[in-house]
């Protein structure tokens, strides 16, 4: 459902800083992954659903090639000018250097606008929080052109141009599942998606007298400057190590037993512990759909934990505070799932909880992490919503 009073206040700064006239407003979610952790760039199968929580922008088409970006959660750095005769990254342009990214990246396949546009959004997903910001600004941009240009609405397209974007203009490396998910999410499902096939499967989350809670940190995480890099890194390393003996394209081809045959062809123990989370989370994810399908939440619970204890001591993202949040919601009776979600070195835990038990979880694990850390945690309650899309009300 989409928030009127936030696009209403969108609207009005629009004309505020570009001028009345007509106009059309966007709106792509953002992410939060349920399970399968950092193997979307191993060929791995990823389990995220999209929220309600997300970015909304306004645009309208202008008569010269000139494109006008502003955010209002960034409203100090102004309105960003960019050409697109001249779409280049520039470190002052800050966070529009993903929106430039985007037209560029349309650009580069041949779809070109024929005029440029003004643009302004706002984001209700929390800054640095790991829930996909940058996916979702980059997944609105394409939808917005998509609607402002004519260009034909495929939205997978539209999230491979936006992984495109981070990957080659941003300079990220990150995989395909944040853009897929803010692009192809489905009220109340979640996608279970082939990252080396993007073959897809909307499943529905049923959770009966549990909610989604999604709990902020409040360490921000940067992942530009973080070990992301280092572990796309690690992984391939340990790839090319097992290739020399087994005929695979990807590390999540190989299953538990697999794995335990050839893991001693790789040569570097880090390696190795990279290479073996991403095996286990694969076998997880695929035994997490298989439980939610059943309805047996509980087991779905449990291989949750099991990604977190993986992603804290074989892949090494998590961090002091994500631990402390895990720890301190398993002591919560009621709590269904905890574990780490996202890059990770920050950001937020998503969690199961049985609704009775959601003001205690809140008030006992928001003590505790206080207590733990010095930082205070945000708490969201989220919904499970549709992908990106024009609003029309």
């Amino acid at each position: 459902m989409e928030d009127t009073k936030v696009m209403e206040t969108l609207r009005k700064k629009f004309f505020e800083l570009y001028g009345e006239g007509e106009i059309r407003t966007f709106f792509a979610p953002g992410r939060v992954n349920l399970i399968g952790e950092h193997i979307d760039y191993n060929g791995g199968h990823v389990f995220p659903c999209a929220l309600t929580l997300g970015t909304y922008g306004v645009a309208r088409r202008r008569e010269d090639r000139k494109i006008h970006f502003f955010s209002t959660n960034l409203p100090d750095t102004g309105v960003i000018e960019a050409d697109l005769d001249d779409l280049v990254l520039r470190k002052e342009d800050g966070w529009a250097n993903y929106a430039k990214g985007v037209v560029w990246a349309y650009m580069s396949e041949g779809l070109v606008p024929d005029t440029g546009f003004d643009f302004a959004c706002t984001g209700t997903i929390p800054n640095k929080s790991g829930l996909s910001s940058s996916a979702s600004l980059e997944v609105l941009v394409g939808t917005t052109m998509i609607g402002l240009f004519g260009f034909p609405d495929d939205q997978v397209k539209n999230a491979l141009l936006g992984q495109k974007a981070e990957n080659q203009f941003v300079g990220m490396n990150c995989g395909i599942m944040d853009q897929f998910a803010s692009a192809m999410g489905k009220k109340d499902s979640a996608i279970l998606l082939d990252c080396a096939t993007l073959d897809y499967d909307h499943v529905p989350v049923v959770l009966g007298d549990a909610s989604l809670v999604i709990v902020n940190s409040n360490k921000p995480h940067e992942l530009v400057g973080s070990a992301y890099n280092d572990r796309r890194r690690e992984c391939e390393e340990a790839l090319m190590d097992i290739q020399k003996v087994k005929d695979i394209r990807a590390l999540c081809e190989l299953t538990p037993a697999e794995f335990g045959e050839v893991k001693g062809k790789i040569r570097n123990e880090v390696d190795l512990r990279r290479a073996k989370h991403a095996v286990y989370e694969e076998d997880r994810t695929r035994k997490a759909v298989v439980a939610l399908k059943a309805g047996h939440i509980e087991e779905f619970g449990k291989l949750m934990l099991g990604s977190h204890v993986s992603l804290r001591d074989d892949f090494e993202v998590s961090c002091h505070e994500l631990d402390v949040l895990v720890d301190e919601a398993w002591k919560v009776p009621g709590t269904i799932g905890a574990r780490m979600t996202g890059g990770g070195f920050g950001g937020c835990t998503v969690n199961i909880v049985k609704n009775d038990a959601v003001e205690t979880f809140k008030e006992k694990v928001g003590r505790n992490y206080t207590k733990g850390t010095g930082l205070v945690p945000s708490f969201y309650v989220v919904s499970i919503g549709d992908g990106a899309h024009e609003v029309t009300e």
